[in-house]
């Protein structure tokens, strides 16, 4: 019997894949339990265009995030900080203000957890950061803090 999973279900696959199972396993406990459901003609149709959907949907997103990779390549984004007499700031940068200059500055809108500094910033200078665009996407660019 062709089912359709509504969940992942371990050993057997992942949600929205169509797997083959035994009539038995199908009808007394994929279906009952609201994994799975049979796979008609019409289902196996729909699950398809939904695929197709889904990954003319990832490609455009992965362009998008290729032009933002080559707009935002090397470029540098000030971040103003109150510091002290010898550059050390009060409390460091963090990514939320990183991604804030970054909307300010660029207009580009980055999560601040796709955004990865190596060490803590915590003094006036540049310092080099990556930025996950997109899964495999990433952009190089530097953060100068400036005293405030």
């Amino acid at each position: 019997m062709k089912c359709i999973l509504l969940e992942d279900v371990q050993k057997l696959g992942k949600r929205g894949e169509l797997v083959e199972v035994s009539d038995g396993y199908g009808r007394n406990y994929l279906i009952p339990r609201g994994l799975a459901e049979e796979a008609t003609k019409g289902k196996i149709a729909e699950l398809k265009e939904k695929e197709r959907s889904r990954k003319a949907k990832n490609e455009k997103a992965r362009e998008e995030a290729e032009a933002s990779r080559k707009y935002l390549q090397g470029k540098i984004v000030k971040v103003v900080a109150s510091a002290g007499e010898k550059g050390k700031l009060f409390g460091s940068i963090t990514t939320a203000q990183i991604a804030d200059a970054l909307k300010e500055q660029f207009d580009v809108t980055v999560s601040k957890k796709e955004i990865k500094v190596d060490e803590h910033i915590k003094e006036v200078g540049s310092y080099p950061v990556s930025i996950r665009l997109f899964p495999g996407v990433e952009a190089e660019m530097t953060v100068a803090v400036e005293a405030g």
